[in-house]
């Protein structure tokens, strides 16, 4: 007898489908909702499906939102002649906890990736082309991964902008802070090496 079209699995196989969620925690999960009240369950879909529903992204940085512009572009401190451009609104977020930023964001909402057909016009450059233009902004932050996917964007980004007289740089690279050298491999090493600053 198949399980397939059974409700936990089907919960399950939905449920593995979200990233970081693998086959095991997703019947685990299933299991658990099956066991809440009813109103719990329906209040968690109502609120994805609302979440959803309201979500959109900034007209100017792209990040996510519920507004016409989120909360960074909101924000009259924030300096205008700073940008950071980032991979998707995770990366945003992430900055936003170091709380030493302040600047503002373009959200690419991917990378370069021709190996899966991921080119220049299927993510937002062409919107940072047009905000530099507009003036104003004197730094260029690239903060994408440090895999060859986001160097590679990070460098056509580079190339396409220098014309434009805006200074680009980089976020750093390395070794993160509590780590052992030892542990560390090559290209780590190689990069905290290349971005190492004088005390």
């Amino acid at each position: 007898m198949s399980l397939k079209g059974e409700p936990i699995q089907r919960m399950a196989g939905e449920l593995a489908r979200l990233p970081g969620i693998g086959r095991k925690s997703a019947l685990r999960l299933a299991y658990h909702l099956a066991a809440l009240p009813r109103e719990e369950v329906r209040a968690l879909a109502d609120a994805l499906s609302e979440g959803r529903e309201a979500i959109r992204l900034c007209a100017r940085c792209g990040n996510y939102t519920a507004g016409e512009l989120c909360a960074v572009c909101l924000d009259p401190k924030r300096r205008e002649d700073q940008l950071c451009v980032v991979r998707d609104p995770r990366d945003v977020a992430a900055m936003e906890r170091m709380h030493d930023y302040r600047g503002l964001y373009h959200v690419l909402h991917g990378i370069l990736s021709p190996m899966d057909g991921v080119g220049p016009r299927d993510i937002r450059i062409r919107e940072l082309v047009e905000r530099l233009e507009k003036g104003g902004v004197e730094e260029l932050i690239l903060a994408t991964n440090p895999d060859i996917e986001g160097e590679a964007t990070a460098s056509y980004i580079a190339r396409l902008v220098k014309p434009m007289g805006v200074r680009v740089t980089r976020i750093a690279h390395g070794v993160p802070v509590g780590s052992d050298l030892e542990y560390a491999d090559e290209v780590t090493l190689s990069k905290a090496m290349e971005g190492r600053r004088e005390i």
